[in-house]
């Protein structure tokens, strides 16, 4: 069986505005095995996080291939492609996207009733995650009366509540302290190697990126290799 969890071929998008049509992906190829832990980095506007949200499957290419496990995921339609994305890929992004009406055990919740799974089954396992982020103890504060740091927790929870085999995270530290963001990166780090998941993170940050298996740097909306994009 292969241990190619993802494979891109050739993506490329583009935008049209008023004046011109803006290339933000040029022909993009790269195989994610499963267990990777990639940090891609790159100037502001070099295609990082379009390339991560295509790979969520968050945007569509205007051209190219995504497999996941082998299967071209654009060709689904979009309640299969809905159901594929909640199922296998959590997202963490930079600012944490919580609903403030609802606890911190509701939040990390969200996720399995929308699959389907039921209250009490979706409960156990969002007590579990929260437990292993350290926040057992706050899971019925809701995100005003918690820290920048303990909401980016409860996001981590909330992506990982399903066991997706695919982590997607969009600068998840940037908009934490110093101190906050290297206990968010041993957090990431320590999931990662008790889960075996695939994580991919876009980021700015040279020490988490240090952490990662591989760093894909990225320039003009290409994967710049040896040194040449």
């Amino acid at each position: 069986m292969s241990s190619c969890l993802l494979e891109i071929r050739d993506l490329r998008k583009s935008f049209q505005t008023d004046m011109a049509r803006i290339d933000v992906l040029n022909g993009i190829n790269l195989n994610v095995m499963k267990g990777d832990t990639i940090a891609l980095v790159g100037a502001s506007g070099a295609g990082k996080s379009t390339l991560l949200h295509i790979m969520g499957t968050l945007d569509k290419p205007s051209s190219g291939n995504v497999f996941f496990q082998g299967e071209d995921v654009f060709t689904l339609n979009e309640r299969a492609l809905a159901t594929f994305r909640n199922r296998s890929i959590g997202f963490v992004f930079q600012f944490h996207h919580l609903l403030p009406e609802f606890t911190a055990l509701e939040n990390v919740m969200m996720p399995a009733l929308i699959s389907g799974i039921s209250k009490d089954v979706a409960r156990e396992s969002a007590l579990v995650f929260l437990e292993d982020v350290g926040l057992s103890h706050r899971v019925k504060h809701k995100p005003g009366e918690l820290s920048g740091g303990e909401q980016q927790r409860v996001a981590i929870a909330r992506a990982l509540v399903l066991s997706p085999a695919l982590l997607l995270a969009d600068e998840p530290t940037g908009n934490l302290d110093r101190k906050t963001s290297e206990e968010v990166h041993e957090l990431l780090a320590g999931i990662q190697r008790k889960t075996g998941l695939t994580l991919i993170i876009v980021t700015h940050n040279e020490r988490l990126a240090a952490r990662m298996g591989k760093t894909i740097h990225m320039v003009d909306g290409r994967i710049q290799e040896n040194g040449n994009p």
